[in-house]
């Protein structure tokens, strides 16, 4: 390369530096040029911000509640007493009714007690009854001796009257009609409503031996343990012949024909939340909607999750719907009808004041301090300093200035609730 520049003529030479110099010129004047059609393109380039009008429409807030299935009930079945198993009449699965023997423990220690009290009780109540024979027929004599002794009495005055007897005798017949009337006086003294207080001691004891009696007949029907209502075996840890302890469980009884849905709710939709609302469940694991309405909100704070449990119960009873599944449901609850509100990126707190960024009849940025109501997830509530047709500033308000003019876009909505896309 060098050999052939050095053979060029002095006229080519010439040629060559100005063809350089013309391409170095017009590199520095495209580059020069640009970077001053960017400063350019810089000052004159308005910040893009993203704007909606506000109209007056019903504030709702959003509630999503997820949970799980519960059944109706899960009850744990024990035996009252310990004892041998005698025979299980149910399997894990088993449908059962109210009331059908699910386990028979062995009877025959107590069968043998329950014996020997009827007996005692029999004897108890044949001795009342001979005590009640024997007072009445005490009860009689001692009537009538009194009233033999009381004849006596009056005709011994009489003699005593005329002279016929001395005192002597008299008062011997008097004490005999005292002693008549003492021995009729303690038998009458123990009679209460018509029966002696000896009858009742005996009838008293009878009746207490009864009560034992059915005391054991109770004990032996509660070592047949029953389904306290309609359910399916869940659970089953007996053997007949096995040995079981009282209050052991043996079985688990689940009544699923009515599910339940409980969900953990936040503070701050709790209060919004009322029993009897219609709601729409759905369970993932079945890949179908469910119709429900809540039927119980926790009246208070779970100390330990800071939460508020809610209950759903299923209209569905099909049993299909298992306990433990996955299930989730949303509700829109009316906060305040025909308002005014706007998202919560629309709001700016400084220095204690609450303001919004608007766009005047002008065109140009405006800055207006408003007051706060009521607020959800998405969207605070303009009580003062908005009205209706004002168009509101939703993004890039830390670029603004009050007066300045900004390029918009409308921010999309969505054609069927009206929401924010």
């Amino acid at each position: 390369m060098r050999h052939s520049f050095r053979s060029m003529s002095r006229r080519e030479k010439g040629i060559a530096g100005v063809l350089v110099f013309v391409l170095l010129c017009a590199a520095m004047y495209l580059y020069f040029g640009a970077q001053q059609g960017k400063k350019i393109r810089a000052k004159s380039t308005k910040p893009l911000v993203e704007v909606m009008t506000l109209t007056r429409q019903d504030m709702l807030r959003h509630v999503d509640l997820s949970g799980q299935t519960v059944a109706d009930a899960n009850v744990p079945l024990a035996p009252k007493y310990t004892g041998r198993i005698k025979a299980v009449y149910v399997d894990l699965g088993d449908h059962v009714t109210a009331g059908q023997v699910l386990l028979e423990q062995d009877t025959s220690d107590l069968d043998i007690s329950i014996q020997q009290n009827q007996a005692a009780t029999g004897a108890a109540s044949a001795d009342a009854r001979e005590e009640a024979a024997s007072y009445h027929a005490n009860y009689v004599k001692a009537r009538n001796d009194l009233d033999l002794e009381a004849d006596k009495y009056q005709r011994n005055q009489y003699l005593y009257s005329i002279g016929a007897i001395s005192q002597d005798t008299l008062d011997s017949v008097k004490r005999e009609y005292l002693a008549s009337k003492a021995a009729f006086d303690v038998l009458a003294d123990q009679a209460d409503d018509g029966t002696a207080a000896s009858v009742q001691s005996k009838e008293y004891t009878a009746e207490k031996q009864q009560r034992a009696t059915e005391a054991l007949l109770h004990q032996r029907s509660d070592l047949y343990l029953r389904a306290p209502r309609d359910g399916v075996i869940g659970y089953r840890n007996a053997e007949a012949g096995a040995i079981v302890n009282a209050g052991t469980k043996v079985f688990s009884l689940v009544d699923n024909r009515h599910i339940n849905v409980d969900c953990q709710l936040a503070e701050a939709d709790a209060a919004i939340l009322e029993p009897g609302m219609a709601v729409q469940v759905t369970i993932d694991a079945l890949g179908q909607d469910v119709a429900g309405r809540i039927v119980y909100v926790s009246p208070a704070m779970d100390e330990d999750a800071k939460t508020y449990t809610v209950r759903i119960e299923l209209e569905d009873t099909d049993l299909s719907i298992k306990a433990g599944l996955y299930a989730h449901t949303s509700i829109d609850i009316l906060q305040r009808p025909d308002t005014l509100f706007v998202p919560k990126e629309a709001v700016v707190s400084r220095n204690g004041h609450t303001k919004v960024y608007i766009l005047n009849r002008e065109g140009k940025v405006e800055v207006r301090e408003v007051k706060i109501g009521l607020m959800n997830d998405e969207h605070e509530e303009i009580l003062d300093g908005l009205e209706e047709g004002d168009i509101v500033i939703l993004s890039n308000q830390d670029k603004l200035k009050d007066g300045m003019q900004v390029d918009t876009k409308e921010r999309e909505t969505d054609p069927e609730s009206g929401d924010e896309a």
